[in-house]
């Protein structure tokens, strides 16, 4: 099936039988999927999500871009900030607080619910990918929500600082050191968790979301499974840039293209994929 758009009237042609997978990082990928799935069915829609921002945090699985796609298509997210969930409080971080911890990463009590729930599910044998699904069912959701692999895979910034694990680096430091490289520890290794390649092969349109094309799909791209599947795809593929007019729709994508010698622009998005 081929994408049908009519022309003139600002309309889309009948797309409920359209299948599409989507490559996705956070809050830009998961605007971006709210809108679409309101012209195509959840059930047709598979989303590849980045891990590379994934940490363990007072003993608790955290992986922040599944999380921000995965409230957002449950209408839950807090819509000001793009992430964590609606009116949550924050009673659990400011005991934390109390008792000497850093609270440098924000986790409210109903986010902090979700992070227990699937770090209880993969203590108890589940995978990544089969704790995911289990998130998305308790909430509703229909669309398919795949972590990009089930192995270990984490976004190194390589900066003036010294390495630095992207939450560090994104959260804790707030984007300011200077980016000099970026590494996606564990690639080499990185196997696509069980669903990837299927849901990219019945695709009928892969998309890349409008996400950091370094920080949020370069780590999908960077399994070589996916990547490589991707080069031989026979039908289209979309890319959706997060620069507009030189300049990031949110976070630091702009900033770290020139830190990398690199011109941010629509074009370049299109020259690193």
């Amino acid at each position: 099936m081929g994408l049908n758009v009519k022309g003139g009237d600002d309309s889309v042609g009948d797309l409920t039988g359209l299948k599409v997978a989507a490559l996705a990082g956070g809050v830009g990928a998961a605007k971006f999927l709210r809108g679409l799935i309101e012209i195509v069915p959840q059930e047709n829609v598979s989303i590849i999500g980045n891990v590379g921002d994934d940490l363990t945090l007072y003993g608790l699985y955290i992986s922040p871009d599944l999380d921000i796609v995965m409230y957002t298509l449950a209408d839950l997210v807090c819509r000001e900030k793009g992430w964590g969930v609606e009116g949550d409080s924050f009673n659990c971080l400011n005991m934390l607080s109390r008792y000497g911890f850093d609270p440098w990463f924000k986790l409210g009590d109903m986010d902090l619910a979700t992070h227990i729930y699937r770090t209880y599910l993969i203590k108890n044998g589940l995978t990544l990918s089969q704790a995911t699904l289990e998130l998305c069912r308790r909430l509703g959701l229909k669309v398919k929500l795949i972590p990009a692999t089930d192995g270990y895979l984490r976004t190194i910034i390589v900066s003036n600082e010294g390495r630095l694990a992207f939450q560090e680096y994104f959260v804790k430091r707030k984007c300011e050191p200077k980016v000099l490289d970026v590494v996606f520890e564990g690639a080499d290794a990185a196997e696509p968790a069980p669903g990837v390649l299927e849901s990219l092969e019945e695709a009928d349109v892969i998309i890349l979301c409008p996400s950091n094309p370094i920080l949020s799909i370069g780590p999908i791209l960077a399994v070589r499974a996916i990547r490589c599947l991707l080069r031989s795809f026979q039908k289209p593929i979309v890319a959706v840039s997060p620069i507009v007019a030189g300049r990031a729709l949110k976070g630091p994508a702009d900033k770290i293209m020139l830190e990398l010698g690199l011109k941010p622009s629509a074009l370049t998005v299109a020259e690193l994929y």
